[in-house]
């Protein structure tokens, strides 16, 4: 688990490793990494009193009459980054950002996912979250030339991907990060790193640390690295499968030992939850055009509304439970994409689960068959619905979502809407490639 650090901590740290500029990391509405750097001259007076920044220009913050905001450093994230040089080094913090009353800004992703933690902390429940981020390795990033054609698990003579690969996990690990597994993924030039599980919060900012890392390395490298969902057409796209758990004290609640499945009424609730919301939450777990170019039958991306324990075409999977390793029993989502903003998913799919708890939600019976082989009618009979198959239709269910709204608050439920919409009209403006082949010399 991480480490847990305080303000005398990173002082010392910064004096005794030579650091010279600390960055404060955080993340506008849509995930997007922003960044500004101090001096250690400044870093006392940033603990005690903040960071001033205009953040009228940060998307989903502020208008421009309302632009002052102020950067917390959160002392528990400080790491050095290992890809800048080891004298006169880089450091970095997650910062919470608050208003210049001190109240936190509501526009805040991290606050968010804070204000969906804090209910289930009122409950007694800690939500720890593993995620399995899947990317691609392209030659630069101005088309998608592969770096190599290997499967899943491939492991090929002279594979440069997996030096890449390595070497990622080595600067992970020196920020603190622990690591799982690092594998070849099933597309060509697709990889994964799987990040060992954590608490939500921790986990949210180590996803946005291991984007930015894959990146820096591929960089060095010369090469490029993306976490599109869906860069080539006719290959599987990159997921994010997401498992879940809730822990009260050292407890996990989701096991129960005398159950067929060994999974809680809780556990049964927070699954019920999760699919009975799936719709609802997929705009925020799947927040780009491109990423419905990924959620459609037959590579491996589960778009229909089930669950089950072996069976992979389902929306949620329950690990099968192995003796002794009670507390491993959790739930994998495994629609989300490595491009969302994390803070953001993680809330609303806790909103779901624990919405599903709370009001006792029935689970649906286990789907067993492939649900990819069974017909229209079928999957109607047993009730499995399908995820929404384009953001347009996403956000159209996004919009009528009471849990979406009350998770994400007022002020990021209206921006994202808002960013969305505007995202989907530029999208359906656009003469596609795919138009131009099939229409212009017969039209």
């Amino acid at each position: 688990m991480t480490v847990k650090k305080d303000q005398e901590y990173v002082l010392k740290a910064v004096k005794e490793q030579d650091i010279k500029f600390i960055r404060f990391w955080f993340t506008d509405v849509l995930g997007v990494m922003k960044s500004f750097a101090i001096t250690p001259a400044e870093l006392e007076t940033a603990f005690s009193e903040g960071m001033g920044f205009d953040g009228s220009s940060i998307e989903g913050f502020c208008r421009i009459e309302e632009s002052d905001m102020i950067a917390i450093p959160d002392p528990n994230t400080f790491a050095v980054l290992p890809w800048r040089p080891s004298e006169q080094g880089v450091a970095r913090m997650f910062c919470d950002i608050q208003t210049p009353d001190g109240k936190s800004f509501a526009g805040d992703p991290r606050y968010v996912l804070k204000r969906n933690l804090k209910v289930a902390a009122d409950m007694g429940l800690t939500m720890y979250v593993g995620p399995e981020l899947e990317f691609f390795y392209f030659e630069d990033s101005k088309d998608t030339k592969l770096l190599d054609k290997g499967g899943y698990f491939d492991l090929t003579p002279l594979d440069l991907a997996t030096d890449y690969r390595r070497e990622t996990v080595f600067a992970l690990e020196e920020m603190g990060i622990s690591v799982e597994y690092s594998h070849h993924e099933v597309a060509p030039s697709q990889h994964e790193i799987d990040l060992r599980y954590d608490d939500a919060l921790s986990m949210a900012d180590n996803v946005m640390t291991y984007r930015l890392t894959v990146k820096e390395i591929a960089q060095e490298a010369g090469i490029y690295a993306t976490f599109m969902p869906k860069p080539i057409f006719g290959e599987n796209g990159s997921g994010m499968h997401t498992h879940q758990s809730l822990f009260k004290g050292n407890d996990n609640i989701f096991f129960d030992a005398d159950d067929e499945h060994h999974l809680s009424k809780a556990g049964k609730g927070y699954v019920a939850g999760i699919l009975k919301h799936a719709k609802e939450i997929t705009a925020v777990c799947n927040q780009w055009v491109n990423s419905y170019k990924r959620l459609v039958p037959g590579y491996e991306a589960p778009v229909y509304m089930c669950w089950s324990r072996r069976n992979r075409s389902a929306l949620v999977r329950i690990p099968q439970y192995k003796p002794g390793k009670e507390h491993a029993t959790r739930v994998e989502l495994r629609s989300p994409d490595p491009a969302c903003n994390p803070y953001l998913a993680f809330a609303v799919m806790l909103a779901a689960g624990l919405k599903g708890m709370k009001e006792n939600y029935e689970l649906a019976p286990e789907a067993t068959d492939n649900i990819y082989d069974m017909t229209e009618a079928e999957r109607k009979a047993a009730n499995i619905d399908s995820l929404p198959q384009d953001l347009h239709e996403a956000i159209e269910i996004a919009e009528g979502s009471e849990l979406l709204k009350e998770a994400l608050g007022e002020h990021v439920y209206k921006y994202f809407i808002r960013n969305k919409k505007a995202e989907w009209d530029a999208y359906k403006a656009q003469v596609s490639q795919y138009e131009v082949d099939r229409y212009l010399s017969i039209l």
